[in-house]
C-alpha cells in the first residue's frame, strides 16, 4: 500500500479520538469554571475579586470547630500543587476525600457530591485540571482538631447514568449535585450528626463570614410561604445567575453566581426544574 494512502488513513483514524478528547477537555473546562464553582474556594480572593492570574492555586480559609483549613492548590504545579499526582488519585481525592498519601480531606471539600458524576465528566475535570497554568503557591497543611467523615449526598452515592441527564429534572439533580448547592443551603442536624439533609433539605439558615460581612443561606426549597415556591422561573434564573433575588435585592457571596452566569440557558433551565422538585421547608 502507498505510504501516503497509509498516512492518511491513519490521520482518518486519529481525529475523532482527537475531536473526542478535545469534547472530554472543554467539558471539563465548563464544568470547573461553571458549575463546580472550584474556583470560589481555590482560587485566591483579593480586594476585588478572585486572582484568576492566579487561578485554583490556593484560596479560602476556613476555621470551624472540627478543623482549620486552606483551600488547596490544584493546579499542576510539581512542587506545591498537584502535578505528580496520577489521573486515578485526582478521582480519589475528588470522590472520596483522600489524598494520594491517605490523608483525609476536610468535609469543607464536597466530595460526597462528586460520587455521581459520570465517569465522562471526571475524565474531562482531570484532562482540564492538568492543562491548566501551574503556579507555585505552598498552602499550609490543615489542622484537625475533632474527627471527621465524609457525607454523601443523597442520590449521589454513584454515577448518574448518562441517559438520565436526557431527563429535565433528572439533568438537574446533576447539575444541582455537582454544584453543592445544597452544602450551603442545609443546615446542620442538632444531633451533631452532619448536614440534616432527611429532616431540612434546602431550608437554608447557615451563616458565612467573610470580607462581605455576614452572609446567611436562604431557603430554596418550594415553600410559598419561606422559599422559592412562588418565584418564577425567570426569578429564579435571575438569582442563580446574577445574584438578584425576586424583591430586586443583591444576594451575598459565597454564593457562586459569577460562575453561574456562565452556564448555558439549558442548564440553568435543568436546575429551576429540580428546584421545583425539593418538598417544602419552613
Amino acid at each position: 500500500m502507498n505510504r501516503g494512502v497509509v498516512l492518511g488513513f491513519v490521520a482518518l483514524l486519529a481525529a475523532p479520538t482527537a475531536a473526542m478528547a478535545q469534547a472530554s477537555l472543554e467539558r471539563g473546562r465548563y464544568l470547573v469554571d461553571t458549575v463546580m464553582t472550584c474556583h470560589n474556594c481555590h482560587t485566591p480572593m483579593g480586594p476585588n475579586g478572585p486572582q484568576f492570574d492566579k487561578a485554583l492555586s490556593g484560596g479560602l480559609r476556613f476555621e470551624e470547630p472540627a478543623f482549620d483549613v486552606i483551600a488547596s492548590n490544584i493546579t499542576p504545579d510539581r512542587n506545591t500543587g498537584i502535578g505528580d499526582w496520577s489521573n486515578a488519585e485526582i478521582k480519589v481525592a475528588l470522590q472520596e476525600g483522600t489524598r494520594p498519601a491517605g490523608h483525609h480531606l476536610a468535609p469543607i471539600m464536597p466530595s460526597g457530591f462528586y460520587k455521581i458524576l459520570t465517569p465522562g465528566d471526571l475524565d474531562g475535570i482531570v484532562a482540564y485540571l492538568r492543562l491548566v497554568p501551574p503556579v507555585e503557591n505552598k498552602v499550609r497543611g490543615p489542622v484537625y482538631k475533632l474527627p471527621t467523615a465524609q457525607q454523601v449526598f443523597p442520590g449521589a452515592e454513584r454515577p448518574m447514568s448518562e441517559s438520565d441527564l436526557n431527563d429535565k429534572a433528572k439533568r438537574g439533580f446533576y447539575l444541582v449535585t455537582i454544584a453543592h448547592c445544597m452544602e450551603c443551603h442545609t443546615p446542620f442536624s442538632r444531633s451533631g450528626s452532619g448536614l440534616d439533609f432527611e429532616k431540612s433539605l434546602g431550608k437554608g439558615g447557615r451563616e458565612f463570614p467573610g470580607p462581605w460581612g455576614v452572609s446567611t443561606s436562604p431557603n430554596i426549597t418550594s415553600s410559598k410561604a419561606s422559599g422559592i415556591g412562588d418565584w418564577s422561573d425567570a426569578e429564579i434564573k435571575r438569582a442563580i445567575t446574577q445574584g438578584v433575588r425576586k424583591d430586586g435585592t443583591k444576594l451575598k457571596p459565597p454564593m457562586g453566581y459569577g460562575f453561574y452566569a456562565k452556564m448555558t440557558d439549558g442548564d440553568v433551565d435543568a436546575m429551576v426544574a429540580y428546584l421545583r422538585t425539593v418538598p417544602p421547608k419552613e
